[in-house]
């Protein structure tokens, strides 16, 4: 019996426009590609150059952000190995179950720690000498620590059950499947509505240029703009199309509308997947000096001058006058 159950099951996961999905596979390799050298390249700055446990910024969030991405980047291949064989999902349930459980804890610590970068901007330029909790926290691991001990028990719905597809609704809506949609629903929207509240003070706080100097507070609208970009183009579309995946399978289970809905939202969770690639932009905008290190590094000829030096005790890099970055 459980045999049939499964098979159904797989049978029910099949890729039905299969020539789609294998695009979908072929979008997912072109990111591998190119973000796991970017994110290794940018990985090896914060160990060995910035030394970020040492440093007195914020490279610690950054650090643990790069590190999420990296995990994530590891699931891709065989997501794109299961779409190029016709599913949507592995037919080993182990493996179906542990793909789930990395994308949502990944995913998931990628967002919070977007969130947390941009809470900290927030606070260095409305609140400027005000003492906050995270400003103690953030030059020590144990508030990342914090984060990632947080998103584990969030991951847990997604082991509890075997459900259809590894991600859908069965006949029957039980507590675990409330608990999996409402994980899903909650990391994105709420830290959307925090970044959302820190992007208009800060653009306030521009305008009225009460405080700090103009380009340090351009730089914290870069900062927040360039989040709330890799929210909008990843996370929001996906989000939205999982809203109306469930409405459409909640009302018309077995239609035709659900299956394009199905193929929509599979389509939009590969776009999510960009957030690899866009995070560093996020890099560059939270420090000038990682910016020219990165530059300098991998790309010495867009420097004029000599490289820039680095601190190996501080990973701290000094400010010569002489090295522009083209």
């Amino acid at each position: 019996m459980a045999n049939t159950t499964n098979t159904q099951d797989t049978e029910s996961c099949k890729a039905t426009k299969e020539s789609l999905y294998i695009f979908y596979a072929a979008v997912m390799i072109v990111i591998f590609i190119l973000a796991l050298p970017l994110n290794a390249s940018v990985l090896h700055l914060f160990i060995f150059k910035l030394k970020f446990w040492k440093s007195n910024s914020n490279n610690i969030f950054l650090f643990n952000l790069v590190l999420a991405d990296i995990l994530l980047l590891f699931c891709l291949p065989i997501k794109a190995h299961n779409f190029i064989q016709g599913y949507r999902r592995s037919n080993n349930d182990v493996v179906c179950k542990a793909m789930l459980f990395m994308l949502f804890l990944n995913r998931g610590a990628s967002i919070a720690f977007l969130t947390v970068t941009s809470i900290d901007r927030y606070f260095n330029v409305v609140h400027p000498g005000r003492k906050n909790l995270l400003r103690a926290l953030k030059k020590s691991p144990q508030i990342s620590i914090l984060i990632w001990l947080l998103l584990l028990p969030l991951t847990i719905p997604t082991m509890l059950k075997n459900f259809e597809c590894c991600n859908s609704l069965d006949d029957k809506i039980e507590v675990v499947d409330i608990l999996r949609e409402v994980v899903f629903f909650t990391q994105i929207l709420i830290p959307f509505v925090v970044l959302v509240y820190c992007t208009v003070r800060i653009v306030n706080r521009l305008r009225k240029k009460t405080v700090g100097d103009t380009t340090k507070l351009k730089r914290a609208v870069f900062l927040v703009t360039s989040v709330m970009v890799v929210f909008s183009i990843c996370f929001l579309p996906c989000t939205i199309a999982r809203m109306l995946l469930l409405i459409v399978r909640v009302r018309t289970k077995g239609n035709k509308l659900e299956d394009g809905a199905a193929v929509a939202f599979d389509g939009l969770m590969v776009l999510s997947y960009m957030d690899c690639l866009l995070d560093p932009l996020v890099y560059c905008f939270c420090s000038t000096k990682f910016k020219g290190l990165y530059l300098s590094n991998y790309f010495p000829f867009l420097v004029k001058g000599d490289p820039l030096p680095i601190e190996s005790s501080t990973g701290n890099t000094p400010k010569p006058q002489r090295n522009n970055v083209i």
